[in-house]
């Protein structure tokens, strides 16, 4: 149990700081979360595409374009 939290996330923003990053570590890691994955069956989806049309809805209704500065018509 960590008793004192502030301590504790000090430390532990030393350690991430201090620890080099490991690029082959990563995509063993990556790999096997992948094989996990399929291990219990979520891959390779049964239709790779369910659910596109909704991500394509969202993305458009976030992609909103704001006006840049300098570049707005002037009346």
């Amino acid at each position: 149990m960590i008793r004192d939290r502030a301590v504790w996330e000090a430390w532990e923003d030393e350690y991430l700081r201090s620890t080099p990053v490991d690029f082959h570590r990563n995509l063993q890691i990556a790999d096997a979360m992948h094989e996990q994955a399929r291990a219990l069956g979520l891959f390779p989806l049964a239709d790779p595409y369910e659910g596109l049309d909704t991500c394509i809805k969202l993305a458009r209704a976030l992609n909103v374009q704001f006006p840049i500065e300098g570049n707005c018509s002037k009346s």
